[in-house]
Order: C-alpha cells, then structure tokens, then sequence
C-alpha cells in the first residue's frame, strides 16, 4: 500500500506481519544479500527490479551488517531452488529468520513505473488481515524521509577496531552514519588500523585522536539532520588531515563547506549509474544508493565556492564528487566499495592512502 492509494497484491515470503517505510526501487541484478544489510537502507521497503531474487541463497561472509536493516522487502519471484557453492541457507529462511516482512508476486515493473513517475513515498506491506483503509491511514501517519536523523540508529554505540592486514601503515578514524563492512575491510588491507566511531562522536574526541585520515561513511536518512558531524570535518581538514567520504559522508563534506542539499524524486538505487569524471572525461560504473544530493552542477557548488566538482551523473546531471581546492578532502555520492556493483571506483581507496602517503611524508611527527 504507497501513500497516495494505489496498492499491489502478492504473496508473503520471510517473516509475517505489517511494516512502514519509505517504498523506493534497486536496480541491481545481484547483491541482494548486501542490499539487505547496507544500513542505509533502513527505514526503507526496497523493491527489486531484476525479476529472479533469492536464487543463490544466502550466506554469512556477504552481510554489509549485522543483519538487514531494510524495512521490508518486495521482489516479482522466488526461484524453488537455491544453488551456490557459498550459499547456507535460503532467502526466504533467512527473511524468516531475521523478521523481515517481504511480499513476492509483485507487479514489480508497475510498482516501479509507477515510484519513477510519483517519486519515492510512504508505503506499507501487510501479511496479515487488515482493513485497507486504515492501512492506508496508518501509511499515511508515518513520518517522511526529509528531516529524519536515522543515522544514529544504525551507527555503532561503542567504538571499535578493524584491525589492519599486515603491518599497521596507518590510522584511521571511521565515522559510523550505517558504514558497510567492505569499506573497512578495503581500507585494512591497504593497512589502515581503523577505529569505528559512533556517530554521536563529538568534534573535541576526534581531535584528541590525531588521525591520519578520517573515512565519512554512507548512511540513511537526511544529511540535514545530522549536522553534528560538520565541525569535526572542517576541524580535522584545517590540520591538513585527509578527508574521504562516500554516500552520506559526501553530503556531510559539502555541507561542511557551505553547499546544501536536497530530495531527488526516485534517488539513485543500484549497480549500473553511469559517473563521468571530469578530470580525464572517463566513465565509471558506480554502485548507488541514496535519496538526496547536493545542490550544484558544472559551475560549481552554490554556497560552497572552497570546493570544486568532480565527478557528474550521466543519468540526470547531478553532482557525484566534490573536492576541496586546498585542502586533502574528497568525497563521491556513490559507493566504491562496490558490495554490490563494479570496481570502477576502488581507486577512490588508494587516492585516500596516497593522501596520508604523503602527508606522513611531509609531517613525520603528525603534529
């Protein structure tokens, strides 16, 4: 049931009962897995395009998290059978197992013609007997995404260490906003010692750390809401600390800076967005997932004269990367970690390595 009425009849897979959320639509042809556990899918009910999900099963290495943190689920078709030499259990034992409410023998294609055309809306999925219109009224209590801090939700409540492969080359502070596990791991084996924050982390414990570099993670909801993350950006860049960010962490950066944000209609859900990036013209091939952008186009970023444009959506012109003109802080929209989606990105990782590279090299002491 979406908020403005229309409502789609399947049949219920994983756990049972009525759930709330923002109803948006993945691209993706593979990955479901991680969809389900990128905490930056929390407060959402995803809808898969690609007909055939759960056909690999599932397993306990590909989880983004510690379990999904989707709303809901909904996809057109369950295979009877699972095959993959990884594969532990079943999509649907897994639903069960973890109390995600899913409906499958949806009219997906609709659903999703449908959400490109109204946008992005509350919605509901109801396993259970229950009279339309006061589903309908319930949809329509529930807060909207714009204005919500989910990020606290999702992130870590104690600190915790991703400990480096190999010798520790370097130390990284982590800001958890609902960070992907493959990010850390990308980040250790280049041999980064990173500390995981929780995202109430204050300006003055991160500047205590001293750092090599601080990672800003992706993560749900608006960047709006979480503006207690600012000042420790801009503190840590004025130390000539490198800066990455990626998804939310990239709103966060530009909004450090003085750029604003805003509400796309659909968002960008999948493993197939085409990015141009301005410095050599090459195309990459991005895993997204988000649902606001920051304001801005080739001419530069509105309120934010400090930092200059990267990179650019092909689909629909909007801003994918930002840098600052001075300082070693960068940020993307998309997700170079790529769990799901292609590689194109992961140098994104080493260009954060090289920075610290070289300012170790410049500062020894790391003062």
């Amino acid at each position: 049931m979406l908020e403005d009425g229309r409502a789609f009849h399947g049949e219920a897979h994983g756990a049972r009962g009525t759930v709330f959320g923002e109803v948006v639509f993945n691209t993706s042809m593979t990955g479901y897995q991680e969809v389900l556990t990128d905490p930056s899918y929390s407060g959402q009910i995803v809808t898969m395009t690609y007909p055939l999900i759960g056909n690999y099963g599932v397993n306990a290495q590909d989880d983004e998290s510690n379990g999904p943190r989707v709303a809901g689920f909904v996809f057109h078709e369950a295979p009877p059978i699972y095959s993959n030499w990884r594969a532990e259990e079943s999509l649907e034992a897994y639903l069960e197992r973890s109390g995600v409410v899913a409906i499958k023998a949806v009219d997906t294609r609709a659903l999703t013609r449908h959400l490109r055309s109204r946008g992005a809306m509350r919605g509901a999925i109801a396993s259970t007997a229950i009279d339309a219109e006061r589903l309908l009224e319930q949809v329509r209590e529930q807060p909207a995404m714009e204005g919500l801090d989910l990020a606290c939700g999702v992130s870590t409540e104690k600190r915790y260490v991703v400990s480096p492969v190999g010798e520790r080359r370097f130390r990284v502070l982590a800001y958890d906003f609902g960070v992907k596990s493959h990010s850390l791991q990308l980040l250790a084996a280049q041999g980064c010692e990173v500390t995981v924050l929780p995202a109430t982390t204050s300006p003055g414990e991160i500047l205590a750390e001293r750092p090599d570099g601080l990672f800003v993670s992706n993560g749900p909801g608006d960047p709006e809401a979480v503006g207690h993350a600012l000042d420790s950006i801009r503190a840590l860049s004025e130390r000539d600390t490198p800066v990455f960010g990626i998804c939310l962490g990239h709103q966060l950066i530009a909004r450090a800076f003085g750029a604003t944000t805003y509400k796309l209609l659909y968002g960008h859900r999948g493993g197939n967005h085409p990015v141009r990036r301005l410095s050599d013209g090459a195309v990459e091939i991005t895993a997204q997932n988000h649902g606001f952008a920051v304001q801005g186009d080739l001419t530069g970023i509105p309120g934010a004269p400090d930092l200059t444009v990267t990179h650019m959506n092909l689909n629909d012109g909007t801003v994918e990367g930002v840098e600052h003109r001075e300082r070693p802080v960068f940020s993307v929209q998309y997700h170079p970690e790529a769990a799901p989606g292609p590689h194109d990105s992961r140098y994104l990782f080493d260009r954060f390595v090289a920075e610290m590279d070289r300012r170790m090299a410049e500062s020894p002491a790391n003062p």
